[in-house]
């Protein structure tokens, strides 16, 4: 099965053809740093962390191209309410939002350019829109003419006649249709500014996506991604400046968009008062829980937040941290040979990896690929039973490539399966005083005194512990 992604622009499913044999091209609008990144961020670049892992891992090479819009209205407003200059909110932000997608495991994009860095090549696109007359200067300002680009409203599906209809009643009038947009803004009192041929002033918010997209990207690429509140005015917008200023169509070949958080099945926002910061959210959550999340559901479908749905989520990620620690347990055992059990597991770990691959091929439904990585889970923990019950035997070659694949599945995701950080860094210690524990109980059990053996036994499954008898030993393990 090929790769087959849902297309905004042509609404429906489209093959995959990459514009450059062996090679993938991809933008992903960043964030507007005037705050610390709240879930809604998390999101989109959770999903295409993942998009570029799968291209990766089919051979693509990627090339990640992702923004940071650091003059914006917003971070002036913060920077004027701390009396302190815009770059210093800025820059401020843009840390928080590295340490948080670290924490994320979202690997980091190729580029971060910055409109601050970008200035003169916006300055100069503006311009050659002008000469191509799809851009008009009106007092310092500089304005799109929608009219001017006959394919305008096709991605949001919108028409002029219907845009202009409901238009507010106090638009612009310097404004040739009231659905133009600013390209160039002139200078205001608090406001950072630079120089241009218009006068001084500061970029519009549409203009530098396609100025950096170009750039890095070149006049034509392969994806470009955001949420689905992009979709109008900015990236229609996008696709109106860079055809324009190219004379290339299409200036995106693929255009793919997250759905909205929503929380109580409302969108979240500020106003209504449901807006969660990424780093609140981890005060109470381990990051892979939030990422784990985030990916159970698809990309495109609406995602409904609550602390209700992280818990659950934690306890899913446990049941995939089990079936690895299962595997690894089965990997300090002697092995016995190849079996019709062990088989059965290496037939079903080959299955897993075709399943995920198709999940994964039809537009990236994590959320299918995950519950083939339970069903993989499942397997594991069966046969570990039987081994560790004297049912089967353990096949080392089996076992090796089970790992190989479960693991290989996960990473895909990025999601981590091999416990948590702080038990990783304890573990040493923490199996020493088990097998402590657990030789004083045997001793106990051999003088034939149950009542101790029992205790143990009871305050260990009080603390979470359980004790697992079987003809390889005793083994322990979390509930």
């Amino acid at each position: 099965m090929s790769l087959k992604v849902y297309n905004t622009l042509t609404k429906q499913k489209e093959e995959f053809t990459p514009q450059t044999p062996g090679k993938v091209k991809m933008y992903v609008c960043g964030v507007t740093p005037y705050n610390h990144p709240h879930i809604g961020n998390a999101r989109p670049f959770i999903t295409w962390d993942v998009i570029r892992r799968y291209l990766e891992y089919s051979g693509y090479e990627v090339y990640h191209v992702q923004n940071f819009t650091d003059v914006d209205d917003k971070i002036i407003n913060t920077a004027n309410g701390e009396k302190v200059t815009w770059d210093v909110i800025a820059n401020r932000y843009i840390a928080s939002y590295f340490e948080v997608m670290d924490k994320l495991n979202i690997r980091r994009a190729h580029v971060y350019p910055k409109v601050s860095e970008h200035i003169p090549d916006i300055v100069a696109m503006v311009a050659k829109l002008i000469d191509k007359g799809f851009a008009y200067a009106v007092a310092g300002d500089v304005y799109y003419s929608v009219e001017k680009f006959p394919g305008y409203g096709r991605l949001s599906g919108r028409s002029l006649d219907d845009m202009k209809a409901g238009a507010r009643i106090d638009v612009d009038e310097r404004k040739h249709h009231p659905m133009d947009f600013a390209l160039w803004k002139s200078a205001k009192p608090g406001e950072p500014s630079w120089d241009s041929p218009w006068g001084p002033g500061r970029p519009g918010w549409h203009i530098e996506c396609s100025v950096m997209s170009c750039k890095y990207l070149g006049t034509s690429f392969d994806f470009h991604g955001g949420g689905s509140d992009l979709i109008f005015p900015h990236h229609e917008n996008e696709i109106a400046q860079s055809e324009a200023y190219t004379g290339i169509e299409p200036f995106v070949r693929y255009w793919l968009h997250n759905g909205f958080i929503t929380v109580a099945e409302e969108k979240m926002s500020k106003s209504l008062g449901n807006f969660f910061l990424v780093i609140d959210i981890l005060e109470h959550f381990s990051p892979e829980v939030l990422r784990f999340f985030i990916l159970s559901t698809h990309y495109r479908s609406p995602l409904d937040f609550s602390d209700e749905r992280l818990q659950e989520a934690g306890r899913s990620l446990e049941r995939l941290k089990t079936a690895e620690a299962n595997l690894k347990h089965l990997a300090s055992l002697p092995p016995a040979g190849a079996n019709e059990d062990s088989q059965l597991l290496a037939k079903a770990a080959a299955d897993a990896l075709v399943a995920f691959k198709a999940a994964m091929d039809d537009d990236f439904n994590t959320a299918l690929a995950i519950s083939v990585l339970f069903g993989l889970a499942k397997e594991i923990n069966i046969y570990h039973s039987k081994v560790i019950s004297g049912k089967a035997g353990l096949d080392a070659d089996a076992l090796a490539q089970t790992a190989k694949n479960y693991s290989e599945l996960a990473d895909i995701l990025g999601i981590s399966i091999t416990g948590d950080s702080a038990q990783d860094n304890n573990a040493g210690l923490v199996d020493g005083l088990m097998n402590i524990i657990i030789d004083i109980r045997q001793e106990a059990r051999k003088k034939k005194d149950w009542a101790t053996a029992d205790q143990i036994r009871d305050k260990l499954a009080a603390a979470g512990i359980v004790l697992e008898d079987s003809p390889q030993g005793v083994r322990w393990k979390k509930q």
